[in-house]
């Protein structure tokens, strides 16, 4: 990403409340976070293939947090009640599906415990996703999370909804439709709460 470009998406971040920084990879990205949670606070995590492959629920364990990770789920039940304690904890960390230029945050969830997070709950949101997530406008957000990002956690998840045989969305009532609930992120009434983190490369889906 370009410095103009950088630039400009910060700005339009700032303007609707959300703070971006930028790292040249994902192992700042981890740094960082780590520098600034507490090791006595709970800690919500987000499914995401970004997150997975920083290994940082493993990592918080270890220095202390209470972490609830659905990942960490030994069957249904377990990782239900995970999902709900992430809710309501003092840092919940994720991805996103897409990012906009002009300042929005666009996400699909299967159960919307994700993005019920994402828009409140946690008392702090950072959201992690590399800069193949970042596209020019709303409608191309939307668009990537339908016809790129749902069919490839779709996959990813065993399920077999049309998209994943036809690589684009076409509106189904499918029983294992796994876009469910879409997001879009307008702004916060309260400054910072949601910190975007873009890294410089590709990550997830």
């Amino acid at each position: 990403m370009d410095k103009e470009k950088l630039e400009t998406l910060i700005k339009n971040f700032k303007l609707r409340n959300i703070e971006v920084s930028y790292f040249d990879t994902l192992k700042d990205a981890k740094a960082e976070i780590l520098r600034i949670i507490p090791a006595d606070c709970t800690i919500g995590i987000g499914h995401s293939s970004t997150l997975q492959e920083m290994n940082i629920s493993e990592v918080l364990l270890e220095r202390g947090n209470i972490v609830y990770d659905k990942e960490l789920g030994k069957n249904k039940e377990e990782c239900k009640s995970l999902k709900k304690k992430a809710l309501i904890t003092d840092w919940y960390i994720t991805g996103s599906n897409a990012i906009s230029m002009d300042g929005r945050i666009v996400n699909v969830d299967h159960s919307g415990n994700r993005v019920a997070a994402i828009s409140f709950g946690p008392d702090n949101v950072i959201i992690v996703v590399g800069i193949n997530k970042v596209v020019d406008s709303l409608d191309e957000a939307i668009k990537r999370v339908k016809n790129i990002a749902s069919p490839l956690n779709a996959k990813r998840a065993g399920y077999n909804p049309p998209c994943v045989t036809l690589n684009r969305c076409v509106d189904c009532v499918s029983k294992e439709r796994v876009c469910n609930s879409l997001s879009i992120i307008e702004g916060q009434s309260n400054p910072n709460r949601i910190k975007l983190f873009v890294v410089k490369d590709n990550y997830g889906f």
